[in-house]
């Protein structure tokens, strides 16, 4: 579930996602193109915001596509000639793709030409990890040098996304060398990203084979999944977010073969591929692949047709499907959603109460209302409560759970949803939280908060303390317990049951 973020920092007003450039290619000139933080040269880099990634304030959603390998050419080089990489480029941005993901260190003509179409690179650092990499010293330190020289060859390129210092090194490698060998050297790799490129972001691509590799030490989580029915993308992707934690989490790679599985099922899947990742709150998504064209070992695949377009360009209708879902990222905001109450319980809590109510008014939700209750306050809370869009109701000081009772009951949504008034919401939280609710049956749902980085030991003591989410999930989506800062109820099925127990 979204978190509520502790103790708040000033966060920038949500900028509506929506554009109207069309490519002429694609069958649907009704689809508009997602529009959001492109890169710029002087302009600010990728961050970790939370949950998600931001630019310059602005959060940034991942709609991305793979390219290549492609055959090297003369230069060895394996992106094909520069008018088809400025091709691909413009047609990717006018379909609603916003970043692009390579599998070799691309050349400076390559990064030129995203930044000319607002593309972000995610910069793969290829190195031997089919074979036991770690036998050798040399080899090893071999793999951190070419590594290095990958990241000096794009470091500070405003085009670029992230590093990733690896994909899906095979299980049995991982076996062999054991997993803790092949954590601390992907920890090494990712260090010396790092200290060639001090603000970029490094990950590394896992597979569900290794995903019991720990990798705190990465920026973002990332994954390449590939599973055909709906429903066991959305059980996988509560798993893997609950491996995540507390760090961003991004599809590298999903999609589907259309020569096995016809074009028609290829743009179905696709599409609610998309959705489920953005639904389950995933910063990102990359499809595999841009194009049918193909290479790996130099050699041309001609057996799978994971394209958006063919080996011509020519877009399938995957293409179109693709757009409709990158349109309506992380989801569609529509008047069927439920109205909900956000209710906020303060007690002398003005030192943030502001901050929070400021939150509150940026949500981008259609249909909810926000209730102050101040609980006897001795100091500004209610005043501060009357200078923003709320309804504030005061009483004497009788408790946290009797003021909660109190907002209950004041309630006119579908939904009631608490916040403690030292917590920031990010601006889609109710959608996350109604999301979750019509997903099932549940009679309430919630969520973690996550500290502001730099916020103080005490923070981040809470923030480590036992009881956070995995300490009290029973299942990947069941939790024996939800955190009052970030919670939200059936308003009815609250109410059935007394509501909160006051004594």
């Amino acid at each position: 579930m979204l978190p509520a973020r502790a103790n708040p920092a000033d966060a920038g007003a949500f900028t509506p996602p929506m554009g109207a450039l069309i490519w002429p290619g694609t069958a649907d000139a009704t689809t508009t193109v997602p529009t959001g933080p492109r890169p710029a040269t002087g302009g600010p880099r990728p961050v970790v915001d939370g949950k998600f990634l931001a630019v310059g304030g602005r959060r940034l959603w991942v709609r991305g596509a793979t390219y290549g390998t492609f055959a090297p050419g003369p230069d060895g080089e394996q992106f094909g000639p520069d008018w088809q990489v400025e091709s691909d480029f413009e047609a990717m941005a006018a379909s609603g793709i916003n970043a692009v993901r390579t599998y070799t260190v691309p050349p400076h003509a390559v990064l030129d030409a995203a930044l000319r179409h607002g593309l972000w690179v995610m910069v793969g650092l290829p190195w031997e990890q089919h074979v036991a990499f770690l036998e050798d010293r040399g080899r090893a330190r071999s793999i951190e040098e070419r590594v290095r020289e990958g990241v000096r060859a794009c470091a500070g390129h405003p085009a670029v996304l992230c590093f990733t210092v690896g994909n899906e090194i095979p299980a049995p490698i991982v076996r062999w060398h054991g997993g803790a060998r092949v954590e601390r050297f992907l920890e090494r790799l990712c260090r010396a990203v790092k200290e060639e490129d001090p603000s970029s972001l490094v990950t590394y691509v896992n597979f569900p084979s290794t995903e019991y590799l720990r990798l705190p030490f990465v920026d973002l989580l990332c994954f390449n999944v590939y599973l055909e029915r709906r429903a066991d993308l959305r059980s996988y992707l509560a798993r893997l977010q609950n491996l995540a934690g507390e760090k961003p989490l991004v599809m590298a790679e999903i999609g589907l073969d259309s020569r096995r599985n016809g074009l028609a099922t290829q743009a179905e899947t696709l599409e609610w591929q998309i959705e489920a990742s953005f639904e389950s709150g995933c910063a990102g998504a990359f499809l595999f692949a841009w194009t049918d064209e193909w290479h790996r070992g130099g050699a041309e695949i001609g057996d799978w047709d994971f394209g958006l377009t063919d080996r011509e360009r020519r877009p399938k209708p995957a293409l179109e499907a693709a757009g409709r879902a990158f349109a309506e990222v992380p989801f569609a905001v529509d008047g069927l959603w439920p109205r909900v109450s956000v209710l906020v319980c303060t007690h002398n809590g003005a030192a943030t109460l502001g901050e929070c109510l400021e939150g509150l008014g940026r949500l981008r939700y259609p249909d909810y209302e926000v209730i102050v209750v101040d609980d006897g306050s001795t100091d500004d809370s209610a005043a501060i409560a009357r200078s923003h869009d709320v309804r504030l109701i005061r009483t004497e000081n009788r408790g946290l759970s009797a003021a909660r009772n109190t907002a209950l009951e004041a309630a006119t949504g579908e939904l009631v949803a608490y916040i403690d008034d030292d917590a920031r919401p990010d601006e889609d939280w109710l959608g996350y939280l109604a999301l979750a609710m019509r997903g099932g049956d549940h009679a309430g749902v919630g969520g973690p908060n996550l500290p502001v980085p730099g916020d103080g030991l005490v923070a981040e003591a809470v923030a480590n303390a036992p009881g956070g989410p995995v300490h009290v999930l029973l299942s990947d989506t069941v939790a024996e317990h939800l955190p009052g800062c970030n919670m939200a109820f059936r308003r009815d099925r609250l109410a059935a049951i007394g509501g909160f127990d006051a004594q």
